[in-house]
């Protein structure tokens, strides 16, 4: 039996992770962790009898407490409920699909006690990444990507010698504006911004997409990830979401990895590697795909992935800037607050501002993500 314990089991990750789970009868929840989704929380409780679950917030678990009363579990909070639940000790891998940087200290205390990390939290590497690698290696555990794009170059990878690595292609839809010109984005409302043609994500990460900050934060991750430069990532649009990412060898050689949109592959692959286990499911039919196409992406518009790219090969805490800036701005887009384009807005006066540190301790990147929220809400 095979026990994990996931932080952000109510976010679209989580939910999907718990599908395999139901899927496997080999697989065991020891652990859980959400936000504020109290009564998904309590559905999830009986029906995967986890030895622990945490909420963010303590109203939220004083509730989650009373309505699960009669079954076994101890109910924690904070982010001291999120360290219980990362080194809960039955648990030999953590899915960490929390959103945010948050995510942060809970994954270095997994690390510490060993466990390995089925990673879903981007946010993690692109802040921390300098941190994070260098105590996979110590502590003698496993980064096994959850993202479709890293689990796709995972895959790419499996037997091969990673300094024959030449590139890495990584794929984007181009989310639902592909082709838009700056003129039409200006008038986008939530709503338009919600509506990915591929695939089913949450709202924070959807929006993402659309801007294609979420493609910039996955090459900062890729970076760390598999150990090499910057200059060595091209991201390519597919619109149909078939190939999930391309790996260039020295050799010239190109091996790709292809599927449906479904993120269930990638986080069952990262629960059982190096082992492939069936998956329910629809499958790729080669003789109803029409064709498979490629753009490059336009840069001048979706500035975010422009300026992912110049966070990137600085480095330091200027990562960090980047993901706090968009995630400030992201969230006052959802609540109507501020126009489309101001997001991106947001993340270059951020970066502009901010005074890098070359290599920042876990302190100073969480200070630099509240200096960057301060920065922000004084300006708009």
């Amino acid at each position: 039996m095979r026990k994990i314990a996931i932080l952000g089991s109510t976010g679209s990750i989580g939910t999907q992770t718990l599908e395999v789970v139901e899927h496997n009868k080999d697989l065991q929840v020891s652990a859980l962790a959400a936000g504020s989704n109290v009564r998904l929380m309590e559905q999830q409780i009986r029906r995967f009898r986890p030895a622990l679950a945490c909420m963010k917030e303590e109203t939220k678990a004083k509730e989650l407490r009373e309505l699960t009363a009669d079954i076994d579990v101890r109910i924690v909070s904070g982010m001291e409920g999120l360290v219980e639940v990362a080194t809960e000790p039955q648990s030999e891998v953590l899915v960490t699909a929390i959103v945010g940087m948050i995510g942060i200290r809970p994954t270095i205390a997994a690390m510490e006690a060993g466990k390995d990390i089925a990673l879903a939290n981007k946010e993690t590497l692109v802040t921390a990444g300098h941190i994070i690698m260098p105590l996979a290696k110590e502590k003698g555990v496993r980064i096994l990507p959850v993202d479709s794009e890293h689990s796709a170059i995972f895959q790419c990878l499996n037997g091969e010698e990673p300094r024959t690595v030449h590139k890495i292609l990584l794929t984007a839809s181009g989310g639902p504006f592909r082709g838009r010109s700056l003129k039409e984005l200006a008038a986008v409302q939530v709503e338009d911004a919600l509506k990915h043609p591929n695939w089913s994500m949450g709202r924070k990460i959807t929006i993402d997409s659309s801007t294609m900050v979420n493609k910039g934060l996955e090459v900062m991750e890729a970076k760390w990830l598999f150990g090499v430069q910057m200059d060595q990532i091209q991201v390519v649009i597919q619109p149909q979401s078939v190939i999930h990412s391309m790996v260039e060898f020295e050799d010239g050689a190109v091996i790709a990895q292809l599927g449906t949109p479904d993120m269930k592959l990638p986080i069952q692959y990262a629960l059982y590697y190096p082992q492939r286990r069936y998956l329910p499911g629809e499958r790729l039919d080669f003789t109803k795909l029409k064709s498979i196409s490629f753009e490059t992406p336009d840069t001048e518009v979706f500035r975010g992935l422009a300026l992912a790219y110049e966070a990137g090969r600085q480095g330091g805490s200027l990562p960090t800037v980047y993901n706090a800036a968009n995630e400030y701005a992201v969230a006052l887009f959802l609540q109507r607050k501020i126009p489309y384009l101001t997001i991106q807005e947001m993340i270059a006066s951020a970066m502009k501002h901010h005074q890098v540190i070359a290599r920042p301790n876990v302190e100073e990147i969480l200070a630099a993500e509240q200096e960057t929220y301060e920065f922000l809400e004084s300006r708009w």
